[in-house]
């Protein structure tokens, strides 16, 4: 029974409560007599004021905000219902005072300018005062200087790499402020972390500190620059070794499988940006094709070290030792003389070239191998479908071989090209009866 009764008691307060909030709120929407809302001031102490175009304009002018002198807050009365200003916090106020009029040193007044940070508290509430209304701004002369940049680097590069010259941009930057501030910073400098086991160049932007002689950290709340962030680049290298290789065209009966061949270094070792390197294993020294080659020749070649990359084994030329391990040559005539590629009707030709010499090349068996039947000349007639008469074209010579053979030389055949069609071999006239 008694737990009923304050239970129910419980009820009635919380009943009473609620009733004293509406009426509380009815009062403060409702409370003039003509039924419109009552006013109601609040006020916040030490707004803090913020300075507009302090690193701009002004230090375009060589001028700068001296803290000492310089008002930094203002107390401010707001007006609205109290149910509206209930809602407004202190850190929603916004004082600002322009500088971008100022151009000279000394103490100096400007205005202060209210508003909010949310745009939506100036349609409930409105400033009724500011103490004081203008602020008195102490202006000195701006201070400048260079200072150099250092750097630290945080971190290992793997096993195998290495770190190469860091890069930094700008290596020096002016900075502005108070001379008694300035004068304790003797560098500025950033910290490069590149982790665990660096395998890659590393680039960042980064921020920077100041620091005095002594390596110790300086305030630079009031310092200004116009450099934002500093760039430094840590080029990691490898180095590896590589083969030097050649870049051998084959042709028929000039195979790479028939050369002897050695190039003197046969590697190079080189170091250079890990990223640019990755998956290099060879250099290229040139191009060669085989069929130029008729006895045994030496030739040497620049090694190309890709660009930014540094050969480490002291020599810049590599040479080239090759010949063929069994090179035979004859020469061989054919009577089997084709053409092709007559394509316009109503013309017929005559091959005037019968027999060819051909000069083959290849190993000693399969030069020895071929047969003048084995050699087969074709005059292409490609360029001559609108001609007649006598003419020398181009012929093209195959070698019908298993054997690996090849052609050295030019080819013509001459042919005669006539309208009409071939004409048929006259039959012999039959012998009279007797």
């Amino acid at each position: 029974m008694k737990n009923k009764f304050n239970r129910r008691k419980a009820f009635y307060i919380a009943l009473a409560t609620l009733v004293a909030i509406s009426i509380w709120i009815y009062a403060d929407l409702t409370g003039n007599p003509d039924g419109t809302p009552r006013i109601v001031s609040k006020e916040f102490k030490d707004v803090p004021i913020e300075y507009v175009d302090e690193g701009s304009a002004l230090a375009q002018r060589g001028l700068m905000l001296l803290e000492e002198g310089t008002d930094t807050t203002v107390d401010v009365k707001l007006q609205g219902t109290r149910w509206d200003l209930a809602k407004v916090d202190r850190d929603d106020l916004l004082i600002q005072a322009d500088l971008s009029n100022i151009t000279a040193t000394g103490v100096q007044t400007v205005a202060n300018k209210s508003g909010f940070k949310d745009r939506a508290f100036s349609q409930i509430v409105s400033y009724e005062d500011i103490r004081p209304y203008t602020a008195t701004v102490n202006i000195g002369e701006l201070y400048k200087k260079s200072v150099d940049v250092h750097y630290e680097i945080v971190g290992n590069v793997a096993e195998g790499y290495s770190g190469g010259e860091l890069e930094i941009s700008p290596v020096s930057f002016e900075i502005r402020g108070q001379k008694e501030v300035l004068d304790q910073i003797s560098y500025a400098k950033v910290t490069l972390d590149i982790g665990t086991d660096a395998m890659a160049t590393v680039s960042r932007e980064l921020s920077y500190q100041y620091y005095d002689e002594n390596g110790q950290l300086v305030n630079s709340e009031n310092v200004h620059s116009n450099v934002d962030g500093i760039q430094v680049t840590l080029p990691v290298n490898v180095t590896k070794e590589v083969d030097l290789v050649m870049n051998f065209k084959e042709s028929p009966g000039a195979s790479l499988s028939n050369v002897t061949y050695k190039i003197t270094p046969s590697k190079i070792t080189i170091s250079g940006d890990a990223e640019q390197l990755r998956g290099v294993d060879s250099l290229v020294l040139a191009d060669f094709n085989l069929v130029e080659l008729n006895s045994a020749a030496l030739y040497n070649y620049v090694i190309p070290v890709p660009e930014g990359c540094e050969n480490l084994s002291g020599t810049s030329q590599a040479t080239l030792q090759l010949s063929f391990k069994d090179m035979s040559e004859a020469d061989i005539t054919t009577s089997r003389i084709q053409y092709e590629n007559l394509l316009s009707e109503g013309k017929y030709v005559d091959l005037l070239t019968l027999e060819m010499t051909v000069h083959i090349f290849g190993t000693s068996a399969d030069v020895a191998r071929v047969e003048p039947d084995d050699i087969l000349v074709v005059a292409d007639l490609t360029d001559f479908n609108n001609a007649a008469g006598s003419y020398t074209v181009p012929a093209k010579v195959l070698v019908d071989t298993t054997g690996d053979i090849g052609v050295s030389g030019n080819y013509q055949v001459r042919v005669d090209i006539r309208e009409g069609s071939a004409p048929t071999e006259e039959e012999p006239a039959e012998e009279p009866l007797e």
